[in-house]
């Protein structure tokens, strides 16, 4: 059986082909499925043009989605965020807050065109693509700030930091200032013991020095002279 095809089948062909299947394939399924026609001379003039007029719609529609893409060329959109100690995002930028600030720049778009793998959930810049056609996509730049609520619970987070670390070192100064005496009389101490030990060594000098004469004394027998 030859029909012409009104639309495309994987393995057996594209919208306007003529094609060559079995009888039953074509009476049982495709005909009544719509989705092949017999192939007379009158069925593949239709066809035909009807796929001149498809491939005309879209290029029109490729050419105005190109005209369409040069609109968002620099195009920058900020969103003001709250914003934890570590930059995530205390929920997140959705396709859907993205196609609202677009609509206020004047840019339609449907957010299923907003190519957005997932929500935005931390502070950058981010290139994000939106699909306007098949072959043509555009881009828009997304900076994700904090708001001026992060700005100042993080500036007063700064300042309590600085102030701690400041009373720390003035208590660790009182310390040192307080250990101070005692690392004196400690030192005094180490060194009347150091003295003593001194005079110590010299006296135990002086009487091993001292010993031998008396030793001598007795041998002899002579008295020592005054």
């Amino acid at each position: 059986m030859r029909l012409i095809l009104r639309k495309d089948i994987e393995h057996l062909g594209e919208v306007g082909d003529v094609v060559e299947v079995a009888d039953g394939y074509g009476l049982n399924y495709l005909i009544p499925k719509g989705l092949a026609l017999h192939a007379t001379a009158s069925t593949v003039r239709a066809t035909q043009h009807e796929q001149r007029l498809r491939e005309a719609q879209i290029q029109a529609a490729k050419r105005s989605a190109q005209d369409f893409a040069g609109e968002f060329s620099g195009i920058e959109l900020e969103f003001s965020m709250r914003v934890g100690a570590d930059g995530r995002l205390f929920g997140s930028v959705t396709n859907r807050m993205i196609e609202d600030a677009l609509q206020e720049k004047g840019l339609e778009v449907n957010r299923r065109r907003i190519v957005l793998d997932e929500p935005i959930k931390k502070v950058g810049t981010y290139d994000v693509d939106i699909r306007l056609h098949q072959e043509v996509r555009a881009s828009v730049q997304v900076k994700v700030m904090p708001d001026e609520a992060s700005l100042a619970a993080a500036a007063e987070a700064e300042e309590a930091a600085e102030v701690e670390t400041e009373e720390a070192a003035v208590a660790e100064a009182e310390t040192e200032e307080a250990a101070a005496p005692e690392a004196e009389e400690a030192e005094e101490a180490a060194d009347g013991d150091e003295v003593e030990a001194e005079a110590t060594a010299e006296a135990t000098d002086v009487a091993q020095e001292d010993a031998p004469a008396e030793n001598r004394d007795a041998e002899t027998g002579e008295e020592k002279a005054d």
